[in-house]
């Protein structure tokens, strides 16, 4: 299994809006895939901009693009400052 990270910047003046878009295309990620998503994003504000991340932890194959469809969907690039950068972590398998 997966974790996906995705993070992002966003003007502070759009935070609220991308909220609730995000909330809402991770509130229907969890009912149909049974997926945890996490919203989260730094403390600090620079130059106007909030730097955030989504976390999706333990994801089977084809969410990514299951993300990726929902995140077009909503119009999530509208409200942020460039692109979403997706990176995907595994567990390294333990030691014998």
């Amino acid at each position: 299994m997966k974790d996906l990270y995705i993070y992002y910047q966003v003007k502070e003046e759009h935070a609220q809006a991308l909220e609730a878009r995000v909330r809402s295309l991770q509130a229907k990620l969890a009912a149909g895939s049974g997926v945890s998503p996490q919203l989260k994003r730094r403390p600090e504000s620079r130059d106007g901009l909030q730097t955030w991340m989504e976390i999706y932890p333990v994801v089977g194959e084809g969410f990514a693009e299951q993300l990726a469809a929902a995140a077009d969907e909503a119009g999530l690039l509208s409200l942020t400052a460039g692109g979403r950068h997706v990176e995907i972590f595994m567990d390294l398998p333990p030691c014998a």
